[in-house]
């Protein structure tokens, strides 16, 4: 049986990987994906009325509603085409591309394990093949410490907010 935070660690390093082969600008379109399936989650959960009223928090419905949506929008931010035209605006040095590139896709990593894990716990485990951290064991405390620190934690409501505005900003400013 495996940890699910050397799980969650292993896509870290392995989005790392990609981020460094795919460079920064792709990576940061992905982590704008992301964030952007996050907040459209949130606004989901909170003005239909359906998703609010009638599922409940740890509904396995609203697990895969959840994951559809992050893995519809992270697919279509994978799915990048080439940015030639902004090259040369966007990359100076390959090794400094490559660089920022693993730690973006590190980030990704954190951004996709990490809401998929907090999803899963919110529903309470639907999957029969991974269950919940056990407390009280080293790799259950561990895994439980780690789940504080999940995307949807952190950019809850205002800060999913300010995100996708400073993620728009960033677009106005560095893409067109």
């Amino acid at each position: 049986m495996l940890s699910l935070s050397v799980v969650f660690w292993m896509y870290v390093i392995l989005f790392g990987i990609i981020g460094g082969m795919r460079g920064w600008a792709k990576e940061l379109l992905v982590s704008f994906s992301v964030i952007l399936s996050l907040t459209f989650m949130t606004l989901i959960e909170h003005y239909v009325p359906f998703v609010r009223d009638v599922l409940p928090d740890n509904s396995p419905v609203l697990f895969w509603l959840r994951a559809g949506i992050l893995g519809i929008l992270v697919f279509f931010g994978y799915q990048t085409s080439t940015i030639s035209r902004f090259a040369p605006k966007m990359t100076r040095e390959r090794i400094q591309d490559t660089l920022l590139g693993i730690f973006l896709g590190a980030v990704n990593g954190y951004l996709i394990a990490g809401t998929v894990w907090f999803f899963l716990g919110e529903a309470d485990y639907p999957l029969k093949a991974i269950t919940a951290p056990l407390a009280g064991t080293p790799a259950g405390d561990a895994a439980l410490k780690l789940l504080v620190y999940m995307p949807p934690r952190i950019l809850g409501i205002p800060a999913i907010y300010f995100a996708v505005v400073l993620a728009f900003i960033f677009v106005l400013v560095v893409f067109i």
